[in-house]
């Protein structure tokens, strides 16, 4: 089964617009069983639209594109492969009434241009979109005059805005896709997630003690994010259970304490999890990350159960009046010190009356730094009922990399303690 996806919009290429639907759509039907293994995108041009279909309708069993369907002058994608196959467009009077109401409960005036969006190919499957105008539409291409040898394709175009996108797919493809296509086999795949470790050190961990598997049809992928290593095991047929469960036992044994999460499990959530089943809470002091460790643990939900207070103290007078910093830990130490970010994790505690409180403080750069200090030096506190711990690491990277690493340094910091992993 050849499944390609082709995303449209100027947008996309100008960089003006992050290409958020190749990534849902690939998790989607890679859950479904169906693998994309070509993915394009390309500018709200008909030439390059239309290209890129006829190229797709070649050789792919199932394509599907994303955007152009609106009523404005650059939605061309439903007139263009309309013409590509040879097919007359005839206005829908469901989609008609469908508009209608829309702009109806909107007390507006039902623009012109909507009659663009009522417009479907000859023998196309009409899927109702329940949050916009624009519907989507699903041909079998039968015969495929684009294939030599003959074989039907399904052509799905959907529209670009992910509200009505992601529902439609959903409630109206998944069950077309069941239907129409043949079974792709079983397909596993499941991601581990370690921190605390480099990508090529994790590689040599696990791959030579996954070679008998990856003989057997294993697949293994590595993705390195700011502080964290993906490792992505995945299989077909009858034998894939049992291969990525074996493989998964292998990489959690040879990563050990560094394994935090699996599947979409994020770091913060881990905390937040963690800190609600043990019915304790936690207060953040943060300097050189200026509220990213407060921002990551709030995007959780039930964050308020944990999270007592964050305190985002930039300057050596707001560590001195909200944390109870000494002013002569500062003068002797600097504001980068272990000292200090003992004092500020201590402070934050105390404060707040947390069970446990991190601090962050270092020189995000690229200025600031010193030969004993130079940019990227961080150091991280935790405080807690046992002896304060403070760790110093070097994050030379840009300041918004420095920021994700610190945070999740923190984080894993406090995560290793309570679960009792601290090294």
């Amino acid at each position: 089964m050849v499944v390609e996806l082709i995303n449209t919009g100027s947008e996309l290429m100008l960089g003006r617009v992050l290409n958020t639907h190749q990534q849902w759509l690939c998790r989607q039907l890679a859950d479904l069983g169906f693998v994309v293994s070509r993915q394009v995108a390309v500018a709200d041009a008909g030439n390059d639209i239309r290209e890129a279909v006829r190229e797709a309708l070649s050789r792919a069993d199932l394509i599907i594109t994303t955007g152009g369907l609106g009523p404005t002058s650059d939605d061309m994608t439903r007139e263009l492969i309309a013409r590509l196959l040879g097919k007359a467009l005839r206005q829908d009077p469901a989609l008609v009434a469908h508009i209608a109401h829309f702009f109806e409960l909107r007390k507006r005036p039902v623009p012109e241009r909507t009659r663009a969006e009522t417009l479907v190919p000859e023998g196309a499957i009409v899927f109702a979109n329940a949050y916009g105008t624009a519907a989507g539409l699903a041909m079998e291409v039968r015969p495929n005059p684009f294939r030599p040898e003959g074989k039907l394709s399904w052509l799905i175009m959907l529209p670009g805005p992910p509200r009505e996108l992601r529902p439609m797919f959903t409630d109206s493809v998944v069950p077309l896709l069941r239907r129409v296509l043949p079974h792709p086999g079983l397909f596993v795949c499941h991601t581990i997630r370690a921190t605390g470790i480099g990508e090529s050190i994790v590689e040599e961990r696990v791959g030579r003690s996954l070679q008998d598997l990856t003989r057997a049809g294993l697949e293994i992928g590595y993705c390195a994010r700011p502080g964290q290593v993906d490792v992505r095991l995945a299989a077909r047929g009858p034998d894939a259970e049992r291969l990525v469960g074996e493989a998964e036992e292998i990489v959690r044994q040879r990563l050990g304490s560094h394994v935090f999460g699996r599947e979409d499990e994020d770091l913060e959530g881990l905390i937040v999890r963690l800190l609600t089943e043990r019915k304790e809470t936690l207060a953040v002091a943060e300097s050189c990350t200026g509220g990213c460790l407060s921002h990551r643990l709030t995007n959780v939900p039930g964050a308020s159960a944990v999270l007592l207070a964050g305190f985002v103290t930039y300057s050596n007078q707001a560590k001195r009046k909200f944390l109870g910093v000494a002013a002569g830990t500062l003068a002797q130490h600097g504001a980068v010190s272990e000292a200090v970010a003992r004092e500020m994790a201590e402070g934050a505690r105390k404060e707040t009356g947390a069970n446990y409180a991190l601090s962050i403080t270092g020189i995000a750069g690229p200025g600031g730094g010193t030969l004993e200090k130079p940019a990227g030096t961080v150091f991280i506190g935790l405080a807690g009922p046992f002896q304060t711990v403070v760790r110093r690491n070097f994050n030379p990277w840009d300041r918004e990399t420095f920021k994700q690493v610190a945070a999740q340094q923190a984080m894993d910091l406090l995560r290793r303690k309570i679960a009792g992993k601290d090294e």
